[in-house]
């Protein structure tokens, strides 16, 4: 007998397992030390903390994790859910179905996923999912003018206040310092703070000299800022930052590359370079 169930504290380990198996790629402590950050993580009401699993003589035999994150979009609060990583084993494949339609059930929660498969696009697609993102832009922002007395500073997680920025934005920096980002404030001359969150890139576990934009209020934000954070990256081996864009980015020397895809079904279209929050600062690269 097949049943679809929210994963719970006790499962974590035989998912652990589970997801070992299904994404060889990745070590046990990688979705370990995933769920324990999940664990700890502030989830909004009502929604599951890890996600759904299929059981099958108490054992787990599919799995979706999620993350849900309460936002505030325009105002009002809003709901939006990562879908992470899904794997069924091949034996129980046809009752797939039940964990997407159980997780995707929420007609006011927006669904996102940054880490498609190629080979899912048109599932996903035919799912209700739209296309958001197409590819990321390689900026190298060294090579922008920087702006007269623009200063950078790292943030640290247990920073309680930084002058010109919303607690709404303090909290998300401190959040993402202690899941291993790299967090900074820019600082102009007239006082403006401007927050970033970036995340070392690697292929293969290998350390790339560039860095992936995880969160900025805006890119116009990121092309003002880009000299000076480009210098400050300079003195520590990064030449380059990836931002998820839709071609080549006004303001900035860099190339774009038609990877990346990410997508979106639900009422709010994510803004380009906000993976705030998602699989890639939870999990990690």
């Amino acid at each position: 007998m097949i049943r679809c169930r929210e994963i719970g504290i006790a499962d974590l380990d035989a998912i652990a397992d589970l997801l070992t198996r299904g994404f060889p790629i990745r070590s046990r402590d990688y979705w370990i030390d995933g769920l324990r950050r999940l664990s700890v993580r502030e989830t909004p009401d009502s929604f599951p903390r890890f996600g759904y699993m299929l059981e099958h003589d108490r054992a787990p035999v599919g799995a979706l994790l999620l993350i849900h994150t309460a936002r505030n979009d325009g105002g009002s609060t809003s709901i939006r859910c990562s879908l992470s990583s899904w794997y069924v084993e091949p034996a129980f494949r046809t009752y797939a179905p039940m964990l997407t339609k159980v997780a995707q059930r929420h007609e006011d929660v927006t669904y996102v996923n940054i880490s498609p498969a190629e080979w899912t696009w048109q599932t996903i697609e035919a799912q209700g999912f739209q296309r958001y993102c197409g590819g990321l832009f390689f900026s190298f922002p060294a090579l922008s003018y920087p702006v007269k007395a623009m200063r950078v500073e790292i943030f640290r997680q247990d920073t309680q206040a930084i002058d010109g920025l919303s607690e709404a934005d303090v909290a998300l920096l401190a959040r993402h310092a202690a899941y291993g980002c790299l967090c900074l404030v820019c600082r102009a001359a007239d006082g403006r703070a401007f927050p970033f969150v970036l995340q070392q890139m690697r292929a293969g576990g290998i350390r790339l000299p560039a860095m992936q934009m995880i969160y900025c209020p805006d890119v116009p934000d990121y092309v003002v800022c880009a000299g000076a954070i480009g210098r400050f990256l300079l003195r520590h081996g990064r030449i380059s930052i990836a931002l998820d864009a839709n071609g080549p980015v006004a303001g900035l020397v860099g190339i774009y590359r038609a990877v990346g895809r990410k997508y979106f079904k639900g009422p709010h279209c994510p803004r380009l370079a906000d993976l705030s929050d998602s699989e890639l600062v939870i999990y990690g690269p």
